[in-house]
């Protein structure tokens, strides 16, 4: 068909009821819409079946995963752009099987799919998970969404992270850079939990050893760090190894609820509570408390969603679950501190980094994009382009106040009511 994107914009925005604020080109060279705005394109048929097929989030991360859509211009403004179309409409808002009543719009949708050509539906691309929604959060399912998100290749991390290999939000200051930001975030952890040299330190998820050895090297402590990834423990044992700290530093695989080891001085847990899921996370809680001394501190870093009007509506992002954090929750602020202090802790201090995730995101972004070719080869076509839509959508989901992020510093109180804490706790940012 001649012109394909004039038809395939003209037909879209009938069904969806609002002007497309992007330029269409289609797979015959067409272009259509506003000359100025970042382009939507369409390799192929294919692209828009896959739309056509999961209208909303899952069906654009298919058609870009795969290659069949692609965005001509920056991604971040395209993304603004689709956003009331996509994230804030809902996947289940105006699809094609339910749209509207209006004859005209049903024979749009029709034509739409005419437009499309068979066959309907596409396969997913081979880097979504599908499996059976049962019994979530065992230690073998929980072992195998881990397996899925960080197994990808510590080579790979590397260019994301950079030399920190830091996974998580990073602590700005203006002109600083992302390892001195990562470096300000480990040391602000620290100083929350008061660690002294010859301490213990539980590190739930310690990824790839960033925080272990920071603590080990600067404070004096003992440190037990543990990850459910094997790719994870190795490149952290080999560093822990390189910095001369295997005396103080012990990695393991192991589910944290399988830590019997304690008492513990401290307990870190850095971005990995959004993997324990609601279901557990009075027990997650209740095994950090029991794995503490009287007066030990937790200090949990973990991503949060803005609370629903209605919670038991509810449902996990497509596109993160299918292809980025199988099985992982995010859940309000507020249900993370009435969890904490259900497992017995008090709660003494929250602050949130939401703008801090948000640039440490679009750092990540550039890395990816200054190595793509490499990325590429390393982690191959479509794991490379889950993650670039992946950080680039949640860093405007950071600034855009849609999730934001928080550090809750929370302390196993003696029967005595000493917390331990200075008199003006916030002293640790001097």
């Amino acid at each position: 068909m001649a012109d394909a994107a004039s038809r395939l914009r003209s037909l879209a925005e009938q069904v969806l009821g609002t002007p497309l604020p992007v330029r269409v080109r289609a797979w015959d060279g067409s272009e259509a819409g506003p000359p100025d705005a970042p382009a939507l394109v369409f390799h192929n048929r294919r692209a828009l079946r896959r739309l056509l097929f999961k209208p909303g989030e899952l069906g654009l991360a298919r058609a870009w995963v795969s290659g069949d859509l692609d965005i001509d211009g920056d991604l971040y403004t395209a993304l603004e752009a689709v956003a009331g179309l996509v994230w804030e409409r809902g996947d289940d808002a105006r699809t094609l099987a339910q749209a509207v009543r209006d004859p005209a719009v049903r024979a749009a949708a029709r034509d739409l799919l005419k437009l499309a050509g068979p066959p309907l539906p596409p396969a997913p691309p081979r880097e979504e998970i599908r499996r059976p929604r049962r019994r979530l959060h065992t230690r073998r399912t929980d072992r195998r969404a881990v397996s899925h998100h960080y197994d990808v290749g510590n080579d790979f991390y590397e260019i994301v992270l950079g030399p920190s290999m830091v996974y998580s939000c990073a602590y700005w200051e203006d002109g600083g850079t992302l390892e001195s930001a990562q470096r300000d975030k480990l040391g602000l952890v620290c100083a929350k939990l008061g660690l002294k040299e010859g301490q213990r330190l539980l590190d739930v998820g310690c990824g790839w050893g960033s925080m272990a050895i920071h603590a080990a090297r600067e404070h004096g402590v003992r440190v037990v760090g543990v990850t459910l990834s094997q790719e994870q423990a190795a490149h952290a044992r080999k560093r822990v190894a390189d910095e001369g700290l295997t005396d103080r530093v012990e990695i393991r695989v192991q589910d944290y609820r399988d830590v019997v080891d304690g008492p513990f001085d401290a307990v870190s847990s850095i971005g990995m509570a959004e993997h324990v899921g609601a279901a557990r996370y009075l027990e997650y809680a209740s095994r950090l408390y029991a794995l503490l001394k009287p007066g030990g501190r937790l200090l949990n870093h973990q991503i949060a969603r803005r609370p629903e009007r209605d919670e038991t509506a509810y449902e996990v992002d497509r596109f993160i679950d299918s292809y980025v954090f199988p099985d992982g929750e995010l859940a309000p602020l507020g249900t993370t501190v009435t969890q904490l202090e259900r497992a017995g802790f008090e709660v003494r201090d929250v602050e949130a980094l939401r703008e801090h995730y948000a640039r440490t995101l679009r750092r990540w972004v550039v890395n990816l994009e200054a190595d793509w070719d490499r990325a590429v080869r390393l982690a191959g076509f479509g794991r490379a382009r889950v993650w670039r839509l992946y950080m680039a959508a949640s860093a405007l989901a950071f600034e855009r106040n849609r999730i934001g992020v928080n550090q809750v510093l929370a302390v196993r109180t003696p029967e005595s009511g000493a917390s331990g804490l200075p008199p003006r706790p916030r002293t640790w940012h001097g």
